[in-house]
């Protein structure tokens, strides 16, 4: 069996927000500050958050790593657990 690495595909579309809107959880100000998980038409997921990633890199656990065409991101907890209904089990 040939394993592919993941790639992702910059035309996919956000077809659906997963939980409740950023307005919704008291998590948007509308001024730069919109947290959300979408989505998309492949099925991957979209995360909007703050780009942490210069804070983090030093200080990953053992095994994480970041790529340089990667940025790891902050949501808060709210955005995300609002989110579990809408994320199917398998």
């Amino acid at each position: 069996m040939v394993r592919h690495h993941w790639e992702a595909d910059a035309t996919a579309e956000m077809t659906r927000r997963l939980g409740a809107s950023p307005a919704e959880l008291g998590n948007s100000d509308n001024v730069g500050k919109c947290p959300d998980i979408w989505e998309l038409d492949n099925g991957d997921i979209a995360v909007i958050g703050r780009d942490l990633t210069d804070s983090y890199a030093r200080r990953l656990p053992r095994g994480v790593t970041i790529a340089q065409n990667e940025r790891l991101v902050i949501i808060p907890r709210s955005t995300l657990i609002s989110a579990k209904s809408d994320i199917p089990d398998a």
